[in-house]
């Protein structure tokens, strides 16, 4: 099990957030992303946040390309805007007998997300320069850690909040809330 620490911003200038990024970090390529997220009556041993099934589409600066569908459940906590993650997720191919499968066992799709855009890296950060259907243009960074001690979370995120000065995007910028919440909200 891996943690991830991280936070998404909204990026207000895409166009210049990107020709930072270009310059600042290393290029990995673009991404599209359709995520479906699936939930129980409470009954199921699932995490409050339920299940995620991601179809992704990456595709490689040498213009080679990947798709797979990935199952995806965690434990959720937002410390100060951060995100810290306890994630498991594994790959299913094909994806859709899975989603017929999961259906069959009294999961319910509850809510779903498209987005798109582009990939970098920096220093051990991923940052991911994605625009969400339906909310707009955000600036996802990640670190990858192997536990969630205090110590950990808060080297990870001095480095994100460190990167995220540097190209420029305000603090009041950071979004707390998951997608799901915004999604939600949104159709409200």
């Amino acid at each position: 099990m891996s943690t991830e620490i991280e936070l998404k911003a909204h990026a207000r200038d895409s166009k210049a957030l990107k020709l930072l990024l270009d310059k600042k970090a290393e290029y990995r390529g673009s991404l599209e992303k359709e995520d479906s997220y699936w939930h129980s009556d409470g009954h199921s041993g699932l995490p409050p946040s339920g299940l995620r099934i991601r179809r992704e589409n990456r595709f490689f600066p040498d213009g080679t390309g990947k798709s797979a569908t990935l199952v995806t459940f965690k434990t959720k906590e937002v410390r100060d805007g951060i995100e810290i993650n306890d994630e498991q997720e594994f790959e299913v191919n094909p994806g859709q007998p899975f989603e017929e499968f999961i259906g069959r066992m009294g999961l319910t799709q509850s809510a779903s997300k498209r987005k798109k855009g582009w990939v970098y890296s920096y220093e051990g950060i991923s940052a991911e320069l994605t625009e969400v259907e339906g909310l707009g243009w955000f600036i996802e960074l990640e670190i990858l850690a192997d536990n969630s001690q205090e110590e950990t979370v808060t080297e990870g995120r001095n480095r994100l909040l460190g990167f995220l000065d540097s190209l420029g995007v305000k603090r009041e910028a950071i979004e707390s809330r998951f997608y799901t919440e915004m999604l939600r909200e949104v159709k409200a």
